[in-house]
């Protein structure tokens, strides 16, 4: 019997730091406003009406009371781990966990999830189990965080640590590459799988404003393998120097990438388009092309 991989994340702790935010009234979800916004003009391009929709782990309550006030579904429920602490209003309030979800399978025509599944210690398994929520020829649409995500910041705090004390410690969490993820979608069940991404700059006077607002997002550092003594102000103001003097604009303001990837996928049904069967084509390909270059003559 294999073992299990070791934990990426310590979720527990990464709990603890949201519950905190939330509790200082401190919280900041801009990439939340953002990634809402966007699969809400998803949604909006899918001719049908939803009936039954789950809001997977959001960190905030915007895109379920986006989804309250543009779908109207007769069903929706909101799943997160710190749904008391946010205030959260939804009709259906579950206290849940994306790596274990608590609900029936075929429950939802459409699941919903913003910037929580880059957090979790098994992708594949977290989308196997979104992917069985869903009714058949129901919708996944959503975003998690990308591999380019505060490239900036991790280069700095390595430096940083490799000019003092010659080496380097886990401090900015790996994120997916969204080439990875079409074929993660496709090997969880979805049809029609479809990964793409954008990268959004946000622009702070100092690194300590973006981590301020990482603070504010419960953002920081969750990692298993982190280290378990508190960072020196010598590491992070030497950081901030590298920072400032390589991701710094004209103006002085620095650069911080975050890079939203975006997944959709439908659970399989026989009303959905297929691929062709291999030899199935009425044409081979080379007369295809000789056709096509004798209409251009």
């Amino acid at each position: 019997m294999t073992e299990a991989p070791p934990p990426v994340f310590d979720r527990s702790l990464a709990r603890r730091r949201l519950a905190r935010a939330i509790a200082l009234g401190k919280t900041e979800d801009f990439l939340v406003a953002r990634a809402a916004a966007e699969l809400g003009e998803r949604v909006g391009a899918v001719k049908r009406q939803f009936s039954a929709v789950l809001d997977a782990g959001t960190p905030s309550p915007r895109l379920s009371d986006w989804a309250a006030a543009e779908i109207r579904p007769r069903l929706l429920a909101r799943m997160a781990p710190l749904l008391a602490a946010a205030g959260d209003k939804g009709p259906l309030r579950i206290v849940g966990d994306e790596e274990a979800l608590p609900l029936a399978p075929g429950s939802f025509d459409l699941v919903l999830s913003a910037l929580s599944l880059q957090n979790v210690n098994d992708l594949p398994g977290a989308l196997i189990q979104l992917r069985r929520l869903l009714k058949p020829d129901g919708l996944f649409l959503g975003c998690l965080l990308g591999g380019s995500t505060l490239q900036e910041l991790r280069t700095s705090l390595a430096h940083a640590e490799m000019q003092i004390w010659g080496g380097i410690s886990p401090r900015v969490a790996p994120c997916a590459d969204v080439r990875d993820l079409g074929g993660l979608l496709q090997r969880a069940g979805f049809a029609l799988p479809v990964a793409d991404s954008e990268h959004i700059t946000v622009r702070y006077a100092s690194m300590f404003g973006l981590l301020a607002d990482l603070r504010a997002m419960g953002a920081t550092n969750t990692l298993a393998a982190r280290l378990r003594k508190p960072a020196s102000k010598r590491l992070f103001m030497h950081a901030a120097e590298i920072y400032a003097e390589r991701f710094s604009d004209p103006d002085g303001r620095l650069r911080a990438t975050f890079e939203m990837i975006f997944l959709s996928g439908w659970a399989p049904h026989e009303s959905q388009q297929k691929p062709l069967r291999p030899g199935s084509a009425k044409i081979r390909l080379e007369d295809a092309l000789a056709l096509h270059r004798a209409k251009g003559s």
